[in-house]
């Protein structure tokens, strides 16, 4: 693998484990306090709502549309145009989005009726569901800032700050747990307040970051050039395109609203356990891909183009399969030691698991998206990845509505993953079709290799859960003591696998981690 690109996916990847282990600790302690009653269900749907918009217009969109723009900039015009536009971005997005925000604000009440039909036979959990989403969905304006920021500097190859910023996110709903316990806060309230703090806080971060670079954004009076009119021009189609997963999350929600109790709270603790490899993996590969592809489209060379979609597939299987893998046959424990505690009770370890399974079939659909969204991207093409995304989103909704009886939550779960899946199917079909560099000719076989190591992997993590299942934990530190012992040691088999097939030799990653060195 090229150092460079090695050294950012790692960076990357570091950083986002990171913040997935600050997003467990917080999520185990929501889990102790609210468990999964009405309160933590009107709580996930009031995140969910400003985390959706976030990721269609800010992060996914945004992000898609912008960088290979800027990119086009700096390699044609220079960094001062690139920066000139940057800035008309920044304050026509603020010119869009605050009116935006600020008349979801008026009319939630509306908006939640159709976010979550359901809650309305619960009158209680329906108003606070409305005053969570009020509180929490500033959010969106604040985190679009950042992911402007983000976008700049991964343009200039600076990819560290963007990725450490959802630390803060974490930092700050964990003190507000702690800060609620202390005073005797109402926990829900305490935590929509703060999601609008953390934006703040990620916002002043990348600001900083910014300034470090010498990438500050000017403020400039909006005007729609050339570069901006492509921008919003392509933001429409792109966030459909790059938010399929958070529009089938979001159906998966309202569908889920119609279910007893509980059932919102089970997908989103099996959600966030499925985003561990959705984020470490996904969001690396995103990350430095786009930039990367963008510059190399630029200059029509083809063989780079194959050459780093070739290296971001192998790393997306190699951490993404044992991922899948891992969550499947060790759910259960896993869910034991991270939620059932408190209020979190041995029912809903059940019922999250089942949700956990289902969600982690759909690991590899959504990172060979991440992989094959970029080629389109690169090339300013945020039409196609759209056309799949529809067809996938409509397969999602048929599937969820015809299991939602006979599966309950988990056919949600199922669907789901169904549905990117063929997202990812319909991504390689439309690269076939236009003859886009995809992989090198060594790909197949590297990826028997991995297969083989994973498959080696699975046996023995499944041999080691039901183990297990035989043991009786005196209490927490026993079980987080065996959890440690039976990821340890899958994680070492599937090393020792990887190593013996030729998958990834243990000289290779020596190599890369000394030049990263040096």
């Amino acid at each position: 693998m090229n150092p460079g690109f090695a050294k950012s996916l790692f960076t990357v990847s570091s950083l986002t484990i990171v913040s997935r282990i600050g997003g467990f600790i917080r999520d185990s302690l929501t889990a102790v306090f609210l468990g999964a009653g009405p309160v933590a269900d009107a709580f996930f749907v009031a995140q969910r709502l400003p985390n959706l918009f976030r990721s269609l217009f800010a992060e996914g969109a945004f992000s898609a549309a912008f960088v290979p723009l800027y990119t086009s900039e700096q390699e044609r015009h220079g960094d001062e145009a690139a920066q000139e536009f940057a800035g008309q971005a920044l304050m026509l997005l603020l010119a869009a989005l605050v009116p935006f925000s600020v008349l979801v604000m008026m009319f939630m009440p509306y908006v939640m009726r159709a976010l979550a039909p359901g809650f309305e036979d619960e009158p209680e959990k329906f108003r606070l569901a409305v005053d969570f989403s009020t509180i929490t969905f500033p959010y969106l304006a604040l985190i679009s800032v950042t992911a402007l920021q983000t976008g700049v500097l991964n343009a200039r190859g600076r990819f560290g700050p963007g990725a450490a910023a959802p630390i803060a996110f974490n930092i700050v709903l964990i003190l507000g747990l702690f800060a609620a316990h202390l005073f005797e806060w109402h926990v829900g309230y305490t935590l929509a307040w703060a999601v609008t703090i953390s934006g703040v806080v990620q916002c002043l971060w990348l600001a900083v970051s910014c300034a470090r670079a010498r990438a500050s954004i000017p403020l400039l009076k909006p005007s729609l050039g050339e570069a901006s009119a492509k921008l919003f021009r392509r933001i429409g189609p792109g966030a459909v395109g790059a938010g399929a997963a958070q529009i089938n999350l979001l159906i998966s929600t309202i569908l889920a609203s119609t279910l007893p109790t509980g059932a919102v709270s089970y997908l989103f603790y099996a959600d966030r356990l499925n985003q561990l490899p959705l984020g470490v993996v996904g969001i690396a590969v995103a990350t430095t891909l786009l930039p990367l592809l963008s510059r190399y489209v630029e200059q029509g060379d083809d063989d780079k183009i194959r050459h780093y979609n070739t290296r971001a597939i192998e790393f997306c299987f190699l951490l993404g399969l044992p991922a899948m893998i891992g969550l499947i046959v060790a759910a259960k424990p896993i869910i034991e030691t991270l939620f059932q505690h408190g209020a979190f009770k041995a029912e809903d370890t059940a019922a999250t698991v089942e949700a956990l399974q289902a969600y982690a079939l759909g690991i590899p659909g959504f990172l060979l998206v991440k992989v094959f969204a970029a080629d389109f991207f690169a090339r300013h093409d945020t039409k196609t990845p759209v056309k799949a995304a529809v067809v996938s989103m409509g397969v999602n909704v048929l599937l969820s509505a015809a299991l939602l009886l006979p599966l309950q939550h988990i056919g949600i779960a199922l669907a789901n993953s169904i549905a990117v899946n063929l997202n990812a199917g319909l991504h390689y079909h439309h690269l076939k079709k236009r003859n886009f560099p995809i992989g090198t000719a060594d790909l197949p076989k590297s990826m028997l290799k991995i297969l083989l190591s994973a498959a080696v992997m699975a046996g023995v993590c499944w041999a080691l859960v039901k183990g297990w299942d035989a043991m009786a934990f005196a209490n927490l530190m026993q079980k987080v003591s065996a959890l440690g012992v039976l990821i340890g040691i899958s994680g070492l088999v599937y090393a020792v696998a990887l190593h013996t097939t030729g998958a990834v030799r243990i000289q290779d990653v020596k190599d890369i981690l000394n030049r990263k060195s040096a």
